[in-house]
């Protein structure tokens, strides 16, 4: 398989929005059956496109690299090929270089107001595959928000499809009335995201939570949800809120790897950096 074979699965894979290392040989010495620069990519369920030379070299290879995928982390790995290493008599030296290539991480933004809006815009600097759901087809559209990866036109309540949502996404809901939250607030605790803020007041909340409470839910369930969202930065305007509600993710990104984040101990933390100005209509 040569290069562009191998890239271009690279971009099937994330476009699939499935996780993958890129294993690359940056040292020699010695002998080895594979010169630097030669490349492996171990996808998320441990299956590899082009080689290393085999054996148990690539085994090693492979193993470290779910490592590197399940912890978002780069790593170096030496390995000396000697009879041990599926019959690779090379008596060589690798460095091998593990680079972990994880999916865009996903924003689903429930609501297309002013709000919803400005997050789009903001979270699309940061890198993040955007989709904005709205039940007015005249705002969930690509014209009124060009920032969103995809726009849907659907009710609150049944606007995420299974398998629309991984453990890796995260949810704003920023709409315009209470009933619509707490119907998106149902429909997203439903999925396993990492990440479910709810824009609005403590008031808001306070009363959103009896209902949900009401409905059935349990404490647990209701620790899921950051509300009020955002970092608490004292941001009034929409773009402020956007600022402060990206920021939040951000740093919900970066200590912890998505895979891992628990979902009580999310409501739990961010709940005190709460948007206490949120309140603004979306």
């Amino acid at each position: 398989m040569n290069m562009i074979d191998l890239y271009q699965e690279l971009i099937r894979l994330q476009h699939d929005g499935r996780s993958s290392a890129m294993a690359t040989i940056v040292q020699c010495s010695g002998s080895s059956p594979q010169k630097e620069g030669s490349k492996m990519l171990v996808r998320d369920d441990g299956t590899i496109v082009g080689t290393l030379g085999g054996g148990c070299l690539e085994a090693e290879v492979i193993q470290a690299a779910l490592v590197a995928i399940e912890e978002g982390m780069p790593r170096s790995i030496p390995i000396t090929l000697t009879e041990q290493n599926g019959g690779l008599v090379c008596g060589g030296k690798v460095l091998v270089f593990i680079e972990p290539i994880l999916p865009q991480p996903h924003l689903v933004i429930l609501g297309a107001g002013h709000v919803g809006k400005a997050l789009a815009n903001a979270a699309q600097l940061t890198g993040m595959r955007i989709t904005v759901i709205d039940d007015r087809s005249d705002y969930a559209n690509r014209e009124n928000i060009p920032a969103a990866d995809a726009c849907i036109v659907a009710p609150f309540a049944d606007c995420l499809q299974p398998g629309m949502i991984d453990e890796r996404a995260f949810i704003v809901i920023a709409t315009r009335g209470h009933q619509h939250d707490f119907d998106a607030v149902i429909a997203a605790l439903r999925t396993n995201a990492a990440y479910i803020g709810l824009l609005g007041s403590v008031r808001k909340k306070a009363v959103l939570f009896r209902k949900l409470l009401d409905a059935g839910f349990r404490e647990d369930d209701l620790a899921r949800i950051v509300t009020p969202v955002g970092l608490s930065i004292g941001a009034v305007t929409p773009e402020e809120i956007a600022v402060s509600i990206v920021a939040q993710i951000i740093e919900v990104r970066r200590k912890r790897d998505a895979r891992s984040i628990g979902h009580r101990a999310c409501g739990r933390s961010l709940e005190a950096d709460g948007q206490t100005k949120a309140a603004a209509s979306s």
